[in-house]
């Protein structure tokens, strides 16, 4: 079980959830299973990979991380619905 009071984790977590809010935002407006669209919900990924990676954060986190991208997407898409 990962320690979850780990600054270097409660940072890569933040991050998949704080960059994917903007990436969902700009999703929500693009037509569905295009280039853009699958750019912008895959391209936070790599920094998120190198993140755990650089900080010796182990795989286990990979779930949270994923479910924190997620929601960052949803909450993002949420938030462009919203302001139509």
């Amino acid at each position: 079980m990962p320690n979850l009071l780990d600054p270097a984790l409660i940072g890569i977590l933040c991050f998949a959830l704080l960059s994917n809010v903007p990436l969902g935002y700009l999703r929500e407006g693009t037509r569905r299973y295009s280039v853009r669209w699958f750019v912008y919900i895959h391209l936070s990924i790599p920094f998120i990979i190198a993140l755990r990676v650089v900080n010796g954060v182990g795989w286990r986190v990979i779930p949270f991380t994923l479910g924190l991208a997620v929601a960052g997407q949803w909450l993002g898409g949420r938030a462009r619905r919203r302001r139509k």
